[in-house]
């Protein structure tokens, strides 16, 4: 998580970002998750760590901290911030390696 691992070239943060700025995205995101995370040209390991919710492997990757912040709430809260805690508190279980606990919704 250090930012010498930080990767600006990670096909996540164009994700996250798309997500930020348009609420169709992230409604698609929500109902087909695969079909959005298609658009993006992600390596294998970057997908498979957004589908598993493996915040740790994505910041091993080089994930920036804020937006993984931000995907962590587009994935567990709303669009409006509500859920902010419980996706931080998802995202803080996921980092410590608890993720297997964690449902994908």
């Amino acid at each position: 998580m250090a930012w010498e691992k930080f990767n600006p070239n990670l096909a996540a943060h164009d994700l996250v970002q798309d997500m930020k700025w348009n609420p169709e995205i992230r409604k698609q995101f929500k109902t087909n998750e695969a079909a959005v995370l298609d658009r993006y040209k992600m390596s294998p390991e970057e997908r498979k760590a957004i589908e598993e919710r493996d915040f740790r492997k994505l910041y091993d990757l080089g994930m920036h901290p804020y937006l993984g912040g931000q995907l962590s709430r587009f994935i567990w809260g709303n669009d409006a911030g509500k859920g902010a805690v419980e996706a931080s508190n998802k995202l803080v279980a996921s980092l410590q390696g608890h993720d297997r606990d964690i449902p994908k919704n």
